[in-house]
């Protein structure tokens, strides 16, 4: 009994390290929670820069912004797998789907969590192995109520399996909207994680001892402007966020290059006060045309600032016409 109180004391005193790129210092976002959340969404966002939030060309991301999903042509599947380091793990899967003639919906999953954690007693000698699952599932409405303008609104359903019979459910909200201001260039603005919060109650764990804590995510508001060429295969994008105190930008391009293969590459997490170093990116995709589908392969790669190696994601694909 006591290996075990003093195991799961052990475990909650390294939950700061566990954060996804997001460790203690001296910037507001440190130790905020959701930090999975905010690393991106799969290999096309991540590898611009997660610059994404006014880009509605190509196969779009209601993670970025729920006012993107009508602007999607065809319906549009994707599943994407990180390799990280230090025993974390990153998964997504979306799909999204236009419906005719001004709306949209997407729904799906981010799955984020650590692996291999080592439970210990009083002397350091390993007792058991814990692990953690952080998880949004979400579904996206957009509506186009004019060719020029679209609006949306995301639902996230958060679970976190933190520790036996130590889990959290909660609900947050995304809402955004992007509007067409000529035939290349859109402009965007959303609100991220309203309400989204984790509330822990440990009383099952230390009976009368326990107490309830809630951790509030941090509010984004972002602004964003896309250059999109679909003629020459170019778009380039921009986004300013405020979140806590802290104000970043974030650029990203991706230029087809020939027969379905594109390149990519972008900067996220430029800090104005510097208390955040910059996570640049890049990647590749490939997209075929079969008779009635589109799959493609995308890969891109993130140099995170406080790892010793960086962030690898692949996704698949599939366009249906």
């Amino acid at each position: 009994m006591i290996l075990r109180t003093f195991s799961k004391v052990f475990f909650f005193s390294q939950i700061p390290i566990l954060l996804f790129g997001q460790p203690i210092m001296s910037s507001s976002l440190g130790g905020a929670p959701g930090a999975p959340f905010r690393i991106g969404f799969g290999a096309r966002g991540i590898g611009m820069g997660n610059a994404m939030t006014a880009v509605n060309s190509g196969d779009v991301s209601s993670y970025y912004n729920p006012a993107l999903v009508p602007f999607q042509e065809w319906p549009f599947v994707s599943a994407a797998y990180g390799v990280l380091s230090l025993d974390r793990r990153l998964n997504f899967l979306v799909y999204v789907q236009s419906l005719k003639p001004s709306a949209g919906i997407s729904f799906g999953i981010i799955n984020a969590g650590v692996t291999n954690i080592e439970g210990r007693d009083r002397d350091g000698t390993p007792t058991e192995t814990h692990s953690t699952s952080e998880n949004s599932f979400f579904l996206s409405f957009g509506l186009k109520p004019d060719e020029q303008l679209s609006v949306g609104v995301t639902a996230k359903l958060l679970y976190y399996s933190l520790f036996e019979e130590l889990s959290s459910s909660t609900v947050g909200i995304d809402v955004g909207a992007v509007y067409q201001v000529t035939n290349e260039i859109a402009v965007a603005a959303v609100i991220q994680d309203v309400n989204s919060k984790y509330i822990w109650d440990t009383s099952k764990l230390y009976g009368r001892l326990g107490n309830t804590t809630i951790e509030k995510f941090p509010l984004r508001k972002k602004l964003a402007f896309s250059y999109s060429r679909p003629d020459v295969g170019v778009i380039v994008s921009s986004e300013m966020e405020l979140i806590n105190s802290e104000t970043m930008f974030r650029i990203g391009s991706e230029i087809a290059v020939t027969g379905g293969f594109q390149l990519r590459g972008g900067l996220d997490q430029i800090s104005v006060s510097q208390n955040m170093d910059a996570r640049p990116a890049f990647g590749f995709s490939f997209q075929t045309e079969a008779i009635s589908w589109k799959p493609g392969i995308h890969y891109t790669f993130v140099l995170e600032p406080y790892v010793s190696s960086g962030l690898h994601i692949v996704s698949v694909s599939a366009s249906f016409e």
